[in-house]
Parts: structure tokens; sequence; C-alpha cells
């Protein structure tokens, strides 16, 4: 089975970069330290926090130290050493919720600046295309994997 996580407030940029890498990353905002946990533990999810007694309470917790993302991304290898750091791009980064290609001729809204196929979130319908943005993605994740 593949790690689900949950993510608090303080790593939003962390659960982009896990939702870029293909795993099911759940963000919590403005939720008290009893929620988070609960949610955690009700939806079988590894919590992703900075903030050490939340951690410490919290079965199934990753204190994360670094501030930085490429440090944080590092420190979940280190805790999870089954994770890929190979982007998959196949969950949306505004919802967590799963992508499906669809036609880009067909594809209302936002003009697609980009080529080849279209993707679209199938819970909040957000867009996207192969374009610069993922490039720069696949750099960062190809020089962490060279660490």
């Amino acid at each position: 089975m593949e790690e689900r996580f949950l993510a608090d407030e303080m790593l939003g940029r962390l659960a982009r970069y896990l939702r870029f890498l293909g795993y099911d990353t759940e963000y919590v905002r403005e939720a008290d330290d009893d929620a988070i946990r609960t949610r955690a533990e009700e939806e079988h999810r590894i919590l992703l926090t900075r903030d050490r007694a939340l951690a410490k309470r919290t079965p199934n917790a990753i204190l994360l130290t670094s501030p930085m993302i490429r440090e944080q991304l590092i420190e979940v290898r280190e805790h999870v050493p089954g994770i890929v750091l190979a982007p998959r791009f196949d969950r949306c980064t505004v919802c967590n919720g799963e992508l499906a290609q669809v036609p880009a001729v067909t594809a209302p809204g936002p003009e697609v600046r980009g080529s080849g196929p279209v993707y679209e979130c199938r819970r909040c319908g957000h867009r996207y295309w192969e374009g610069s943005h993922t490039r720069e993605i696949r750099r960062f994740l190809l020089y962490l994997t060279a660490r």
C-alpha cells in the first residue's frame, strides 16, 4: 500500500510537492491539534508537522525540522525510505483529487499554453498541462534525487 500523508498548516508547499510525486497528501489548515490527530488516525495517514508537541502526541507522525522544501523532502524520504522522488503529476495540487486526461480541443476554460495532453482534476476541475513550471519541478526533483 502506498503511503498517505496529512500535512499540517505549516507544510502547504510540501503537500503540493508530495502531490507532484503522486502521493495522496491532504493539507489541513485552521484545525486544532486534536482534530489533526484524529483525522490522521482515522484516515490512516502519516502526519507531517513541524510542531514538536503535536508530533510527540500523534502516532505515526514525522517531525520535520527544516523550513526549506528541499530539506523537508529529504527528511520525509529518510523516514519513509520507499518514497519515490520522481514526479508523476497525477494528483491535483489544489485539492489532492485524481487527474484524468481530457481532450485539449474540447476542454473549455483557460487557454492551454503548453503542448501535449491536458489533465483535469476529477474533484475540483482544475486543469494541468506540460509547461515551463512542470519542467522546473522535474529539474528540481532530479537535482534532489542526485544527492
